[in-house]
């Protein structure tokens, strides 16, 4: 890799990995983080894990899978236009939502809600969880023992209190420092992946229409230079075509503005890439605020809709009965899950508990949560 910026998280310069392990012969170690991510259990649970709607309301909705696999998409494109870690950039957006719960994020707002008196529940923090210990495919060690720079970028967000218990993994929040460039456009390209395929798959539900569209500033640029270009385009083809343009111009102004912040701070280190308080990568202010109405038309007219609030209310209702009948017995779940649970009750207490029946409710599917409900509360339903 030696076309790599400076400031790349480069592999001579990693921290490694928890568990020693020899190098392989064909794969760089990031490429060998990516390769154990796509392989995981949590990474195939992913396909019937959905972004807004539930799993069993449509097939061409987005799912966890393929918000995934599209992020990765623009986070290479990104990480080879700066520069940086292509490999590294690739992983981290695989297993960015190895954590979430069933039912989006209404499913995790209930989660944290039932894990209040126990620490809480961050989804950031879970996908961690997962990789570091629950997956189950190693003989010597629990977890995927990914590389330093891998767990940092998966997470994104960490409280305070969290953070403290986190080792080296954890300073960056307490001293307000930034994690590699990697990192830090993976994120991005989190955000601009679902934004825009929010608004894809919100036109598909009915839940908005491209004539209110045209209200929020950047889709109603594109919407313009297309029905310019092409007069007579509509349907699927028309939004298509819209949206690909604000993509491209959210991922070109992100890239020509991050080099730019990189030039003028004269960065020649991911050391000093690290020791900021602020972003290195970053949108230009006008796209930045063009992107911001575009999440704030996004937060009030689609996944405040009724049809998605009504969706919301039955998620929570599901994760909040399992959460208290698995916590009150947990000889309700499967062997291996009471097994755990009893094992880290007897190292916390109730805290491990709650923590065995939340690591288990997060790691359902949309339609197994449903099902596993029917289960425990219908007395028609067959356990």
């Amino acid at each position: 890799m030696s076309d790599l910026a400076p400031y790349a998280a480069h592999e001579s310069q990693s921290r490694g990995r928890r568990y020693a392990e020899r190098a392989t012969s064909y794969r760089s170690e990031y490429e060998r983080d990516r390769d154990r991510i796509v392989h995981s259990t949590a990474f195939r649970r992913l396909v019937y894990k959905t972004q807004v709607f539930v799993n069993h309301e449509g097939d061409l909705y987005r799912t966890r899978l393929t918000h995934s696999l599209e992020v990765a998409q623009i986070a290479r494109t990104i990480a080879r236009a700066l520069k940086v870690n292509e490999g590294l950039s690739e992983a981290i957006c695989l297993a960015h939502d190895l954590g979430h719960t069933p039912f989006g994020h209404a499913g995790q707002d209930a989660l944290n809600e039932c894990m209040r008196d126990f620490g809480g529940f961050e989804h950031n923090l879970q996908s961690l969880r997962v990789v570091d210990e629950l997956e189950e495919h190693y003989a010597e060690f629990n977890g995927l023992n990914l590389t330093f720079e891998c767990r940092e970028g998966i997470l994104k967000h960490c409280s305070y209190s969290n953070a403290l218990k986190l080792g080296e993994l954890g300073e960056r929040f307490i001293n307000r420092r930034q994690p590699s460039l990697e990192g830090q456009l993976a994120n991005f390209a989190d955000e601009i992946a679902y934004n825009n395929h929010d608004v894809d798959d919100g036109i598909r539900a009915g839940l908005v229409g491209v004539d209110e569209l045209t209200e929020v500033p950047l889709f109603f640029e594109y919407h313009a230079e297309v029905r310019e270009r092409y007069p007579k385009l509509a349907g699927r083809r028309l939004v298509y075509e819209i949206l690909r343009r604000m993509i491209n111009r959210l991922v070109t102004d992100l890239i020509d503005t991050s080099a730019a912040r990189l030039r003028s701070a004269g960065i020649e280190t991911a050391a000093e890439v690290r020791a900021r308080a602020a972003p290195l990568i970053g949108f230009s202010d006008s796209t930045g605020t063009a992107n911001h109405a575009l999440k704030s038309f996004l937060r009030e007219r689609v996944y405040k809709h009724y049809k998605v609030q009504r969706m919301t209310s039955k998620a929570r209702r599901v994760i909040t009965q399992m959460f208290g009948a698995f916590v009150g017995d947990p000889g309700l779940m499967p062997e291996e899950h009471r097994a755990t649970a009893a094992r880290l009750e007897a190292d916390l207490g109730p805290a491990g508990r709650a923590r065995a029946v939340a690591d288990y409710i997060a790691g359902m599917t949309d339609r197994y949560a449903i099902l596993e409900h029917r289960r425990l509360f219908d007395p028609s339903e067959r356990t």
